[in-house]
């Protein structure tokens, strides 16, 4: 008798049954084996987590083997499922990618866990997004998409993760309370990808008015979004009002302190944001109106994120003024939530340094009370603003690696000056440093990168060398030599410069004959091509893994390597054009031609470099064939023109197949034509008229249309890579340009 009762208060304390027989299973328990069931249903059952009661604050997860299973302990359902991901990655060499078309691949059979292993969190705090991610990479997801990618996030240790979508809902009512018509309201909201920067007081109405429809579905998608992630122990930063209002304030009140904020982007004066003084009482009053609707709607994890003057100029730059202005934004929250902190980018003082100087920047920063704003050092891989501006003056931060603009397709991760970076702030960034985290501006390019920042949160056991490694075994699948001396080349050599504002292969720049058209689209490139040729070479050459990671890194390096080759080739019709040698340019234009041709193979041969996806999910959020084109437009204008005038023309550039077959390579086309009429005409190339044609003709191709890719017969993605290497890599190790730091003989051959 008594055997039994001490075995049934065992089961009690262990697994959490009541007496009465029932079980009562921890929430953070159930939701960490509804993850996984997610993400490895097929081993699911071999997982069992534990609730662990910390005696401290910090997250902390420790692995260990019972038998067959796998047992994950943790302090709640975030930590467990860093915990799981921390099992798939360094025992299974599995990577989870964020993109829920990506397969997660496990080994056949799990591997033990030999040893316990416990993990603790260094900083409480594990920041990511960007308010520009939703526009770049997030406009068009379904739930499906958001909850893969929330899964990656609980995955990776994110607890403070930014939630934007569906706030235009929230505004519609306060406008619509406060007097402002339905026309007014909807034709101040921009297309849904353009809406970060409106959010951001940037720009109003382009491609408007918003869809009622639109405001309707965002609202159930954010309640998802916000239920999940609190589920998964995150605290969403939601918004607050920073001051940006409707021209059409105006009319209901004559006497609103509001200005014009100054031009941002290109864009006309019709597009032009207003801006409401927090002086103004009226202002308390909408922050009120607002934050009220969202608590309503969302619910709050009291952490606001508010950017006033975002690549925009406040009213003034008087340092006494510019405390009045962030002390009243902050009252006027804490009038409604007292609990509430204000989460600002450091951004701007990145952006406008001229201004933004110590004197503005810590009167700015210190009119809030100490520990209730929070600073996101948005750009630390190129300029760590904390070290300019005296750590903030005592308020919180939070040390930010961005690593993308616009989602650009460029090979850009300086991982090993990343981490000798991390080990700085660590050491030095004193003990208002709260957090690590990531402000990347789209999805696409280099993950592992985002995965390695946020695992530097953690005290793993994996030291530096080997963490970096453990990347390329995951990639793989195995331990590989090839594999490893490619990727060490590649952190050695190639991606050791971050990535910059503006950039692109030359080849989705609008052609020119010398250097590259526009700020938007920054070819250049700080290696010798001949280098990245071998790390693509190596990369093919491994053997045995189909792993989706690796035939996409394939994909990826021959990309870069070709488009690098593209701008040798320009360089070459350049030189033959001013030259006057007809038969040279010709044959230029041939292969650059084919080239244009040979990238668009080899980007349709991985789901993840093609633009299909980009257009559909912007058609489905339509209800009607209007709003699916209207959906479209605004899906193509982003990655495209931008907006009416040239100044943001190719922003968003990236390297997707359809993209390349209907828009990048006919707009090369069209230029290299031209030369080369010019030329048997003998004639001067007219710029001014090209440039009017190819304006023309990318405005043109902004309006919906059936897109079609013509390409050669299909191939799974690495053959058509080893295809692809087969024919040009002799050609660019041969070529003056790719400043060959190794020899043909080392060239692979299949």
């Amino acid at each position: 008798m008594k055997k039994s009762f001490l075995f049934t208060t065992l089961l009690t304390g262990a697994f959490g049954l009541s007496l009465t027989g029932c079980a009562e299973v921890d929430p953070d328990v159930k939701v960490a084996r509804e993850l996984t069931q997610r993400i490895v249903p097929e081993v699911a059952h071999r997982f069992e987590f534990v609730k662990l009661v910390q005696p401290d604050s910090l997250d902390r997860f420790t692995l260990r083997q019972d038998g067959n299973d796998i047992v994950i302990e943790a302090n709640n359902a975030g930590s467990m499922a860093m915990g799981l991901n921390y099992y798939l990655k360094n025992y299974c060499l599995t990577t989870v990618s964020w993109y829920a078309d990506d397969p997660v691949e496990i080994p056949d059979v799990l591997p033990a866990v030999d040893e316990p292993v416990t993990v603790d969190a260094v900083v409480p705090e594990r920041f990511f997004l960007n308010y520009c991610t939703s526009g770049y990479s997030m406009p068009w997801w379904q739930w499906r998409d958001w909850e893969r990618f929330i899964d990656w996030m609980a995955m990776n240790g994110v607890n403070l993760p930014l939630a934007t979508t569906g706030q235009e809902a929230i505004w519609y009512n306060v406008w619509s309370k406060m007097g402002m018509t339905d026309e007014e309201i909807r034709s101040y909201f921009t297309g849904p990808a353009h809406l970060p920067w409106h959010r951001m007081c940037n720009l109003d109405g382009w491609q408007g008015p918003l869809p009622k429809s639109w405001l309707d579905d965002q609202t159930e998608l954010q309640r998802r979004i916000v239920e999940r992630e609190r589920e998964l122990s995150m605290r969403p930063v939601l918004p607050g009002f920073a001051g940006h209002v409707p021209a059409a304030i105006k009319k209901l009140y004559p006497d609103a302190m509001t200005t014009t904020v100054s031009q941002w982007g290109g864009f006309p004066d019709e597009y032009r944001c207003t801006y409401l003084s927090p002086a103004d009482s009226l202002f308390a009053v909408i922050q009120r109106e607002y934050l009220t609707e969202q608590a309503r709607l969302y619910g709050t994890d009291h952490i606001y994120g508010i950017d006033p003057f975002n690549e925009v100029d406040p009213p003034t730059w008087n340092p006494d003024s510019l405390a009045m202005i962030s002390r009243s934004i902050y009252e006027s929250v804490a009038d409604v939530d007292p609990d509430a902190v204000w989460l600002q980018m450091a951004w701007i003082l990145y952006a406008d340094p001229i201004h933004w100087t110590p004197e503005t920047a810590k009167a700015y920063i210190q009119g809030v009370p100490q520990g209730k704003m929070i600073l996101l050092d948005y750009y630390c891989e190129s300029v760590e603003e904390w070290k300019l501006f005296d750590s903030f003056y005592g308020q919180p931060y939070i040390w930010c690696y961005l690593g993308n603009f616009g989602g650009n397709s460029f090979l850009a991760s300086p991982l090993k000056d990343v981490d000798r970076r991390i080990d700085d702030v660590m050491a030095n960034g004193g003990k208002n440093l709260i957090g690590l985290g990531s402000t990347l501006e789209g999805l696409d390019v280099n993950p592992y990168m985002y995965e390695y920042v946020l695992d530097r949160a953690w005290n793993s056991p994996i030291p530096g060398d080997s963490a970096m490694m453990a990347i390329v075994d995951r990639r793989v699948g195995h331990v590989d030599l090839t594999a490893r001396k490619a990727w060490k080349l590649l952190l050695d050599s190639i991606m050791t410069e971050p990535a910059l504002c503006g950039q692109g292969p030359l080849v989705n720049a609008r052609p020119s004959l010398n250097g590259f058209s526009w700020w938007t689209t920054k070819p250049n490139i700080g290696y010798p091509n001949a280098q990245l040729v071998e790390a693509w070479g190596d990369m093919l050459a491994v053997d045995g893994s189909d792993r989706y990671s690796h035939v996409f890194d394939c994909v990826n390096l021959g990309r870069q390597a070709l488009s690098n080759y593209f701008m040798a080739l320009r360089d070459d019709f350049t030189k033959a054009y001013e030259s006057g040698d007809l038969v040279k340019a010709s044959e230029c234009a041939s292969e650059m031609k084919s080239l244009l041709s040979d990238i668009t193979d080899l980007l349709n041969s991985n789901h993840g470099t093609r633009m299909s996806k980009w257009i559909a999910d912007a058609r489905s959020k339509g209800l009607t064939p209007e709003e699916k084109d209207y959906y479209d437009r605004n899906a193509r204008t982003l990655i495209s023109i931008w907006g009416p005038s040239q100044e943001l023309n190719d922003y968003a550039n990236r390297q997707w197949a359809e993209l390349n077959a209907t828009y990048y390579a006919p707009r090369w086309n069209m230029f290299i034509d031209r030369i080369i009429s010019s030329m048997s005409d003998n004639r001067r190339f007219d710029a001014d008229e090209f440039f009017k044609a190819s304006r023309e003709f990318e405005n043109s191709w902004i309006e919906p249309r059936e897109f079609t890719v013509e390409t050669s017969p299909a191939a799974d993605d690495k053959t058509v890579a080893r295809d692809l290497y087969s024919k040009w890599a002799e050609r660019i190790m041969a070529h003056p340009a790719s400043g060959s730091a190794t020899s043909c003989e080392s060239l692979h051959h299949w």
